[in-house]
């Protein structure tokens, strides 16, 4: 049975596609099954591991509107143990569609239970809103991972994104947890970022992961190309810090024994 991972904040530019693919590929090289949902309508998970949206004849948004069953509509990626669950710009109008079903707010859990037995990780690329799509995403989800730009402003919004994930616990999902806050676009060399670093360390502790996503050419020019950062150059500070964050999020959930000292140094 899957765990399900949404990838959630809805401040745009703060890594939550980056982290979609990155999180999955490192997961999928360390040989665990994974389905990327691409539950945005910009469709930048499901371009970044190589579709062409316009290619996309049937996406999330029928499953969510039609009942289609999503089983008929996964792509493979190039990467061994990876598969998508495209996305289409038509999913905008899906919550007006969607503003009339019974149990609106589920209506992508009842997606995803279809294919659970199917991985051992789910995990839903969210749009920059907290709108209907982003509610189902979080009511289907186990845990939700919380991206956070280290740059000025990073923590606004990010009240509300928590007062609707407890709104959602005691409403729609009381199983939901955030599994932790993970720093994005780190640089060293920059006050701001540390300074950044230290805040969110403080206001959220030990919700914050211990790795951290450091700014790297390599990261940001993979998605052009169609390939998640480890298959582009599995060398690179980005790839090296998205497998560390997979091992991290491997070991919290007692899924494997990563001994500290085996962390790569970047």
């Amino acid at each position: 049975m899957a765990k399900v991972i949404a990838i959630a904040n809805q401040k745009g530019g703060v890594g939550k596609t980056t982290t979609a693919i990155n999180l999955a590929a490192s997961l999928a090289v360390l040989e665990y099954r994974v389905l990327l949902i691409d539950a945005d309508p910009q469709a930048n998970a499901t371009s970044g591991v190589g579709f062409d949206v316009r290619n996309v004849k049937t996406s999330i948004y029928e499953c969510v509107v039609d009942d289609v069953d999503p089983r008929s509509i996964i792509l493979n990626t190039k990467t061994p143990n990876f598969d998508l669950l495209p996305s289409h710009i038509d999913l905008v109008g899906a919550e007006i569609e969607m503003l009339n079903l019974p149990n609106r707010e589920k209506v992508l859990k009842q997606v995803i239970d279809k294919v659970t037995a199917d991985y051992d990780f789910i995990l839903i690329d969210c749009s920059p809103s907290l709108g209907l799509i982003t509610v189902n995403a979080l009511t289907a989800a186990d845990s939700v991972v919380i991206p956070v730009q280290c740059e000025y402003f990073a923590l606004e919004g990010l009240g509300k994104l928590l007062n609707t994930i407890k709104i959602i616990q005691s409403r729609l999902n009381p199983e939901l947890q955030i599994e932790g806050f993970l720093l994005t676009m780190f640089d060293s060399r920059l006050n701001l970022s540390n300074q950044v670093y230290e805040e969110v360390k403080k206001h959220f502790q030990e919700m914050v992961f211990e790795t951290v996503i450091t700014r790297n050419i390599r990261l940001s020019e993979a998605p052009s190309y169609g390939l998640p950062a480890v298959e582009y150059d599995i060398t690179s500070k980005g790839a090296q810090s998205y497998l560390n964050f997979a091992r991290e999020l491997l070991q919290n959930n007692n899924m494997t024994k990563i001994d500290q000292t085996e962390k790569l140094e970047l």
